[in-house]
């Protein structure tokens, strides 16, 4: 590909909304220009990584034996609330719906359980067809809140999704297996360094899930990893030993202390001379159903934290979000920083996290502005409520696997998620099969995703330095920059041709940058910028017949002979 003719336009300035490194390098770079918020088109350059990405996966799913399918996104109504995620996925405001001229209520599908499910239950009927994986590369939509970090979370993605049908467990946990292979040699030949995390499953569903994280300071996840065993997790999943805590002793009698405006553990602390791990804090929550909502009090060990995603889970809730200062003063009758278990209003719903059990002579709020009450003992003073693990685990603390591991807290950019689905949405659909005792049973279901489009923008943000792109060459647009330093000067333009000519032979993708009115320094620029893996350049010693050749991610240069051009460059890229 001639750069003189190809549709590759970097820019000099960063968006002005570049939160994140993929943003900004593949928007200078030319690679993807926003139409709308967290809408991108894909310039050409940007179609071949994602082209070579698809390839990636492809190739390794039809290896693992899966058969490519390709569903609508525009589905009806009806499918989404045969599965009773219609009103889930509508509370939670990330499903784009629509009515058709009809009158017909449609969605663009964030993900396809429930059409690939009407798929296989019309056309399946005999454990004799099990079992069975079908996938797709193909568009999806969420109507994110607050669309950000360019590609990493857009409202229009490419992914690939998977789905499994066994005839029972055993046979799903093989099709997991099977695809959790599949999926690390995805990764592995898309050059990314990743790690394999147990995470929540989430709106999907499921039992076991695993997400597949690349390692990168920019993630937007946050990822807890045993350094004795290995244990990983995704903070929303994570569990940890519980840190030790001050022990309260016998129990006093409660009493009322005033606490003008303090509302924080560390205040409180500063005022009693307490430990906060001798304080109960009562987080409020609105939690949301398909059909109500309520008001939740969690009670959480004052020097840790609460983490939602349990608290949800753990209510079985579409959603939670931290109670607005109006249901704080419903729940409490005080202002908010003073909610406590004691004498909190009929009606609230209370959890406790496990860290609270044994605690005594604990301190929490009064339900009173500017009061707290100290002394405080479950059984005596205040019923102990159901416990649950809703505690969000941090970095530092031990690992719940293995005796003396700790957990160290990185960083991660989701890629892929596959999950263990069981018969939730079978059941629910009656996508049913005869066994071999010709009893209908529900198929047993498996999913399998990847954001294609994430891979893109997360090997960005593994590799690339100050300069630009770092790409990996098996996902690069094209393996090698030729650049042609003055095209006006015949012996470094013949050079730069016959190098073009020669490597396009050998099968590499070339871009050759043959610009005639743009400066050496402006090629070498935008050749950092766009990151391809090697770099041959036809300078001043072409009329000698040598060209130089530099690798992207080293640095590391050479003088080269044209003869021997394309060998150094298969050598360079092996490497």
């Amino acid at each position: 590909m001639r750069q003189s003719q190809a549709f590759l336009h970097t820019l000099r300035d960063d968006p002005s909304d570049a939160e994140v490194v993929s943003h900004r390098l593949l928007a200078r770079a030319g690679f993807i220009q926003k139409l709308a918020a967290g809408v991108y088109s894909y310039a050409p350059a940007m179609t071949r990584v994602l082209q070579r990405v698809s390839q990636i996966v492809r190739e390794e799913m039809n290896r693992a034996g899966a058969q490519e399918v390709l569903l609508p996104i525009l589905q009806p109504k009806e499918i989404w609330e045969e599965s009773g995620r219609w009103e889930r996925y509508q509370k939670g405001g990330q499903l784009f719906s629509l009515t058709d001229h009809k009158g017909a209520e449609m969605c663009l599908v964030p993900t396809a359980e429930e059409a690939v499910t009407t798929l296989v239950k019309r056309s399946i009927a005999s454990y004799r067809q099990l079992p069975v994986n079908l996938y797709q590369i193909h568009t999806k939509f969420r109507d994110e809140i607050r669309p950000r970090f360019g590609l990493m979370r857009g409202r229009e993605f490419i992914m690939k999704d998977a789905y499994s049908f066994d005839a029972d467990e055993a046979g799903l946990r093989e099709s997991y297996a099977k695809m959790r292979v599949a999926y690390q040699r995805i990764f592995e030949r898309c050059g990314l360094k990743f790690t394999i995390v147990q995470a929540d499953a989430g709106a999907i569903g499921g039992s076991t899930t695993e997400e597949f994280m690349v390692n990168a300071d920019t993630g937007e996840d946050t990822i807890l990893v045993c350094d004795g065993c290995n244990y990983a997790a995704n903070v929303e999943k994570a569990e940890s030993k519980l840190p030790a805590g001050e022990t309260g002793g016998e129990p006093k009698p409660m009493h009322l202390e005033a606490t003008p405006g303090d509302k924080s553990c560390e205040q409180l602390s500063k005022r009693f001379s307490l430990a906060v791990s001798r304080m109960i804090k009562t987080v409020l929550f609105r939690a949301v159903y398909a059909e109500r909502e309520e008001t939740v009090a969690v009670l959480m060990r004052g020097d840790l934290d609460v983490n939602e995603v349990k608290v949800a889970n753990a209510l079985g809730a579409l959603a939670v979000d931290l109670a607005d200062d109006v249901r704080v003063r419903a729940a409490t009758g005080a202002e908010p920083g003073f909610a406590g278990p004691v004498g909190i209003k009929p009606g609230v719903k209370v959890l406790g996290d496990l860290s609270i059990q044994g605690m005594t002579n604990f301190l929490c709020g009064a339900n009173k502005t500017d009061y707290h009450l100290l002394d405080v003992n479950f059984g005596r003073d205040v019923a102990m409520p159901e416990v649950r693990d809703l505690r969000k685990s941090k970095g530092g603390e031990g690992c719940p696997k293995c005796a003396s591991g700790k957990l160290g807290e990185t960083r991660g950019i989701e890629v892929g998620h596959i999950f263990q689905l069981g018969t939730k949405y079978s059941k629910a659909m009656s996508a049913l099969f005869a066994d071999d005792q010709q009893v209908q049973k529900p198929f047993v279901m498996g999913c399998y995703g990847i954001g294609v489009s994430r891979v893109a923008a997360a090997a960005v943000e593994q590799n690339h330095d100050k300069d630009g792109i770092v790409w990996p060459a098996p996902i690069a647009p094209w393996q090698v920059h030729v650049i042609c330093v003055n095209p006006e000067d015949a012996s470094q333009r013949e050079a730069a041709e016959r190098c073009e000519r020669e490597l396009e032979a050998a099968g590499f993708d070339v871009l050759h940058d043959d610009r005639v009115k743009v400066s050496p320094g402006v090629k070498f620029k935008d050749a950092d910028l766009v990151g391809l893996p090697v770099r041959v350049v036809a300078g001043r010693d072409a009329k000698d017949g040598v060209v130089e050749l530099k690798v992207r991610r080293t640095g590391a240069m050479a003088k080269v002979k044209l003869d021997a051009v394309t060998a150094e460059v298969k050598a360079r890229l092996g490497a």
